[in-house]
């Protein structure tokens, strides 16, 4: 396999992103969020949701492309994040869908469709996602971890609040057996540096499953980009930080 840089490889994964119309906003009114545990069945009322992710923390406009480059598995990593126009009704409320590809020496290792909707107080919900691991042939050898929320009980969950209360741990998705990912933020006001820029007022979370007892992620995020690091703080060594951002 020839050695592919990261500007070629980011053009390779846009060219083969999905268009389509933008669909209009729905009307949102306000939901509580929620902590983590099995019990919870959270009343989805379609209405109160909209697939525009206007969220500063964590914003998802159409076109705009985020690369990320670090390390997984012991090898390169470089990955793609793209919002696209496309939304999709997921356990029947209108959401956003995004791409995510992820590379590794230069090879598709992994690529996922995620499902997201905000309601009208700015929170972001994740209603499930698509994934499917790749050989080094492009031939599928999983799709473990894929779920829809509303299908074999499954739930949405919060993957970033409007106003982020520090120390309170939300669902970011429930899916017994293959989606139990839960976070909290941990502090405001994060001096970070990556190769797109230095940001001084970041936010920082800390993201783990039942799933993986043994591993514990960390994220920073800047308002207006969404997420410019992420790294293992135990577990398998990965690290991805924000090199470019594409409108």
């Amino acid at each position: 396999m020839r050695h592919l840089t990261i500007r070629r490889v980011t053009a390779i994964a846009l060219a083969a992103l999905p268009a389509a119309p933008a669909t209009a906003a729905h009307a949102a009114c306000p939901l509580p969020v929620f902590g983590p545990g099995a019990s919870y069945d959270p009343t989805i009322v379609p209405r109160h949701f909209t697939s525009r992710v206007t969220n500063a923390w964590f914003p998802l406009r159409p076109g705009r492309v985020l690369v990320s480059s670090g390390v997984k598995d012991g090898k390169r990593a470089l990955d793609i994040f793209a919002p696209s126009s496309r939304t999709r009704r997921i356990d029947g409320v209108r959401t956003r869908i995004v791409q995510d590809r992820l590379y590794l020496d230069g090879v598709l290792a992994e690529r996922t469709q995620d499902y997201y909707a905000q309601d009208r107080c700015g929170n972001v919900w994740y209603f499930g996602e698509d994934t499917a691991e790749l050989d080094a042939r492009g031939r599928v050898t999983s799709r473990e971890g894929s779920f829809h929320a509303g299908v074999n009980g499954a739930q949405p969950g919060v993957v970033m609040q409007a106003r982020p209360q520090r120390g309170r741990w939300f669902r970011q998705e429930w899916s017994p057996g293959q989606a139990e990912d839960a976070y909290r933020a941990l502090a405001f006001g994060v001096h970070v540096v990556v190769p797109a820029g230095s940001f001084r007022h970041a936010l920082r979370t800390e993201e783990r499953t039942a799933l993986e007892p043994g591993v514990l992620d960390e994220k920073l995020y800047v308002r207006g980009t969404g997420t410019v690091l992420e790294q293992a703080v135990r577990g398998p060594q990965e690290t991805l930080r924000l090199v470019e951002v594409i409108d």
